[in-house]
């Protein structure tokens, strides 16, 4: 399948300029162009698929939105449309960086959980309105099928917004390499877990070399070196889940920036674990899971649920281990 992406940008309320814009990439399947269309400077929309599903993907801290151009390909070729984006602002006075807009102040205990934490969530929702009424994409786009996912922090981002009571459109969540462990500078007690809105179908995946988790627990209180615990503590404890539609996959040898294509100007990885299988085996699996997640959970077919299940239950050296519920 063809994929084409255009771009847009989006205002975010509060944040004064020059730090109050994000920058869009989005990707949709598309159709080589007749004769007619050939002068266009995008390609047409491929309609077979349509109307289409919407990924909204959050990166990591300091991770620019190409890192993770590959999966948002994989996406869209699966007849979905695709945002990533880019959002540089101040997240610490004095520190500037790409961030996936964590609003940290609620986060706090008598905070969390009673509004959003996503501070780029609401534009993006209102840009997704917009391609829908007008442009290349107006008409073509399932508005009631959104799935937020996430990598890091804004896998974290991802999976605590995706609730229906703040947010009615959207359908599932996922992320990679994250955990909801509470932060001590916050006010939380040390080894705390904290709940997710346990409504929707989500994905979880972990890596168990995962040295940005393994290196960062002294945030939480907890002892170091372990690069699982949290994740799997995350799924054991802040969902009940009981529908079948919560995964838990652990990927056996992955680290924490398996998902995206590296970087080598950033120094967060030096503090990463090497992975010890490739990482484009991982990036390939994942991207597979999370197609065949959202066919299963957000698309509603059978076969897809047959070939996940089977997918995630048949040995493979990459998977270290999978739970669901």
């Amino acid at each position: 399948m063809t994929i084409d992406h255009f771009f847009q940008a989006a205002k975010i309320e509060g944040f004064q300029s020059p730090y109050d814009t994000i920058h869009l990439k989005i990707f949709y399947p598309a159709r080589m162009p007749s004769q007619v269309e050939i002068n266009r400077e995008i390609l047409p929309v491929d309609l077979e698929k349509a109307p289409f599903p919407v990924v909204i993907f959050f990166n990591g801290f300091n991770c620019d939105a190409q890192q993770y151009q590959w999966l948002a390909v994989k996406l869209a070729e699966h007849g979905l449309v695709v945002i990533l984006f880019n959002w540089i602002a101040e997240v610490m006075p004095g520190i500037i960086s790409l961030t996936p807009g964590i609003d940290v102040e609620k986060r706090k205990p008598t905070i969390y959980r009673t509004v959003p934490t996503a501070s780029a969530l609401p534009a993006l929702l209102a840009k997704v309105e917009q391609l829908q009424s007008e442009g290349i994409l107006a008409g073509m786009l399932d508005l009631q099928r959104i799935i937020l996912g996430g990598h890091s922090a804004g896998g974290r981002v991802a999976i605590e917004n995706a609730d229906p009571d703040f947010f009615p459109q959207i359908a599932a969540s996922f992320g990679y390499g994250l955990h909801t462990m509470a932060t001590l500078s916050l006010g939380y007690e040390a080894d705390t877990i904290l709940p997710l809105p346990d409504s929707l179908p989500l994905l979880l995946m972990g890596g168990t070399c995962d040295g940005i988790i393994a290196n960062s627990c002294d945030r939480y209180g907890i002892s170091p070196g372990n690069a699982t615990t949290p994740v799997i503590r995350t799924f054991q404890e802040a969902i009940t889940g009981g529908r079948n539609d919560s995964y838990l996959l652990l990927l056996e040898g992955a680290n924490h920036f398996s998902i995206n294509q590296p970087d080598s100007t950033l120094k967060t990885p030096l503090l990463d674990f090497p992975a010890t299988q490739p990482q484009e085996s991982f990036r390939l699996l994942m991207g597979e899971i999370i197609n065949l997640f959202i066919d299963t959970h957000v698309r509603h077919q059978p076969e897809a649920s047959q070939s996940l299940e089977q997918l995630l239950n048949t040995p493979n050296p990459l998977i270290k281990s999978f739970e669901r519920k």
